[in-house]
């Protein structure tokens, strides 16, 4: 009997914010697609917390050596960026509801990173997260895998290799995918909806901010963070 797998394939983020772990929750395999291209001012080492002046950066400064380096070639170019971090976190958050639940555990794994890699880093952050959340997701990386050319090509071949029967793909790939190429690979092709998630209470001004990292769901509601993602509301209903 054939069984299916569901699998996703994105960049690494910093700390990603809710939707992200949304589709880490919902797939077989989740694989970092790490062996490609570092785009500038891109989620990829920065992302925003809620602060009472509203929403604020944290970036972690990379160092750009080429124009076409890939995300698993950057490196950070700041030896003190994780300590400052911490520090802000700590300073806006400390307030917040559930913040001393996880802050020392989340204080742990800034102070042990251990690497100065960017790939490294968010990989460290997405485990910290998935075990708040028990999320068990398998996740795997592009460059376990080899790669041909071509941008849907390259996907098909990631989840044909995963031995993957379904796709879940962010929603702003469609400008560019190629449903074609999922159907006549056999493969199914299914889209992320990022829309109506519920809000939470939240610390700061109005309005209410969706994109920010997770951890202000995490650092606001606690145990309860699940009830406002969409994955574990579907798995309850899948039960």
């Amino acid at each position: 009997m054939l069984t299916s797998k569901k699998v996703a394939i994105l960049q690494s983020n910093y700390i990603p914010w809710k939707g992200f772990f949304d589709m880490v929750n919902m797939v077989d395999e989740f694989i970092l697609y790490d062996d490609v291209q570092y785009t500038i001012s891109d989620w990829r080492n920065r992302n925003k917390i809620k602060t009472p002046a509203g929403t604020a950066w944290l970036i972690i400064p990379i160092r750009h050596d080429s124009h076409d380096q890939k995300i698993n070639e950057s490196v950070v170019s700041m030896n003190n960026w994780a300590l400052k971090h911490w520090r802000t976190i700590s300073q806006t958050y400390a307030k917040a509801p559930f913040f001393k639940l996880y802050k020392d555990e989340l204080e742990a794994v800034y102070m042990t990173l251990g690497t100065d890699h960017l790939s490294l880093i968010n990989y460290a952050f997405i485990q910290f997260v998935c075990r708040q959340l028990n999320i068990t997701t398998k996740i795997s990386w592009s460059s376990d895998y080899v790669l041909g050319p071509g941008k849907t090509e390259r996907l098909v071949q990631l989840v044909q290799d995963a031995g993957g029967s379904e796709y879940l793909s962010g929603p702003a790939a469609q400008n560019y995918l190629l449903p074609s190429l999922f159907e006549e690979a056999s493969l199914k092709l299914t889209w992320m909806d990022y829309s109506d998630y519920p809000e939470y209470k939240q610390l700061g001004p109005a309005p209410f901010e969706h994109g920010v990292t997770i951890l202000d769901l995490l650092f606001n509601t606690g145990p309860e963070a699940p009830a406002y993602m969409k994955s574990f509301a579907s798995q309850t209903k899948q039960a």
